[in-house]
């Protein structure tokens, strides 16, 4: 069978539509200037990008945005047309093969999320401000991109909006100053990301800086919940000095949090960044899991991220299982009691997902946490904790602002116990290749 027209031979087969191999992006420079009052968006996209094959059209995700002109390495292009959830560019001269290139989009229009099989995702309005949150295909809901977990690239933002909201946005801030009637907030972030971990989060915020970490860690949060967001993100500084220790070093400069004023149906998680509602915060440390969960995907996730969708587990059983490590760092319920129960969670359900490809409509099934994060645990009752604890960092280090498969892991964990990758996969494999519900082994000291 031929591929539809808007895929490619080598498309995730989750997300047919998204991305193109053809080319690769290293650089996105966005100028965004935003209207909340009546969210309007005209903004300038500047992409730098190689050619992996021979192009005479350069094709781009972008959904639901009107493009002005597109220019590539300085000439009009000859054509730019856009269908949904698509910009084809026909530059003057075709792109040879291995050549760098630049292209420059002006676009406008009113950004609204994108309907997905796992919702609605991308950008989207909050009752006062801006929440974006793109995983797995949102981002071109705002900004013209080759939409692919793969890809990663640098990033430099400047966001103009009203003078009355902040604007967080993935990096540093470099710099915030009057622009006409708003402000223009100006980001970077130097550390390679996914289109997906891309952000921008709009609103009323006040902010502080939490002590007793190594590297400067932010709230953003509503004034009326200054207290409770001081004590329940309080111990994220703690937090960093665990995972630090069993993951390795933290991969970005900072790590910031944003509470939204609007309710918010879960946490959500981007490059350098986390994202909570207002009803995440209680004062009481009610979503203690929920915030290590958002951390951990610093390491497994946004540093170090799947290469294909249906690889969901290498974030997500990840992230699970570090909310295991902090209850057991806290003295709450140890990682064993944890996985136990979760197994029995497990029981209770239809043991027909098979966490290595569970299909597009499961992606983000509560089973593929809890079975990921399983296999994880029989592999440190197996191979013990140092083994364990240094398969983890291997992996965060080899794989440090890159992509990584399932194969990658097992060579990784191989290699700090000793084993081979296929005893590895081995042990890996009852969890993460079959649908069962196994025992949990014995745990080897």
């Amino acid at each position: 069978m031929n591929p539809a027209p808007t895929e490619h031979a080598d498309a995730d087969p989750y997300t047919p539509h998204d991305g193109d191999r053809r080319w690769r992006a290293s650089h996105y420079e966005l100028r965004l200037d935003y209207r909340v009052a009546t969210n309007r968006l005209e903004a300038e996209a500047t992409i730098t990008a190689t050619a992996v094959t021979a192009l005479d059209k350069v094709v781009l995700d972008l959904h639901g945005l009107g493009v002005d002109r597109v220019d590539v390495d300085g000439q009009r292009a000859r054509k730019a047309s856009t269908a949904v959830h698509k910009l084809t560019v026909t530059p003057a001269t075709p792109i040879a093969a291995g050549a760098e290139f630049t292209m420059h989009v002006r676009y406008k229009g009113a950004p609204r999320p994108l309907r997905s099989p796992w919702g609605q995702i991308g950008w989207e309005e909050l009752t006062d401000g801006v929440i974006v949150a793109s995983q797995p295909t949102g981002a071109p809901s705002w900004f013209p991109c080759n939409d692919r977990p793969d890809d990663k690239a640098t990033y430099r933002f400047e966001i103009t909006c009203e003078s009355g909201y902040d604007v967080v946005a993935n990096g540093e801030l470099l710099a915030k100053e009057r622009a006409g009637r708003g402000t223009r907030w100006t980001y970077a972030t130097t550390d390679p990301m996914a289109t997906y971990l891309a952000t921008v989060q709009i609103g009323r915020y006040r902010t502080h800086t939490l002590r007793g970490a190594d590297v400067p860690v932010t709230v953003h949060h509503p004034a009326d919940l200054t207290a409770a967001a001081k004590t329940d993100f309080g111990q994220v500084p703690e937090m960093l000095t665990l995972f630090t220790d069993r993951f390795g070093p933290y991969p970005f400069p900072a790590y910031g949090v944003v509470v939204t004023d609007d309710e918010l149906e879960i946490p959500l998680e981007a490059h350098g960044l986390a994202v909570f509602g207002r009803n995440h915060v209680d004062g009481e440390h009610g979503t203690d899991r929920l915030i290590a969960h958002e951390l951990a995907h610093q390491w497994f996730g946004n540093s170090v991220t799947l290469g294909r969708w249906r690889d969901i587990w290498l974030h997500e059983g990840f992230a699970c299982h570090a909310e295991w490590l902090w209850s057991e760092h806290r003295g709450g319920d140890t990682a064993d009691d944890l996985a136990a129960r979760a197994r029995a969670g497990l029981l209770d359900q239809p043991e027909d997902l098979v966490v290595a490809d569970p299909g597009p409509a499961d992606l983000f099934d509560d089973r593929v946490y809890k079975r990921g994060a399983l296999a994880l645990h029989t592999l440190r009752r197996t191979v013990g904790d140092d083994a364990f604890f240094a398969g983890l960092r291997t992996v965060t280090d080899r794989h440090r602002h890159g992509t990584v498969t399932p194969e990658d892991v097992h060579d990784a964990f191989a290699d700090a116990a000793d084993r081979s990758a296929t005893e590895i996969a081995a042990v890996l494999a009852p969890w993460i290749d079959e649908p069962g519900v196994p025992e949990l082994p014995t745990r080897q000291r």
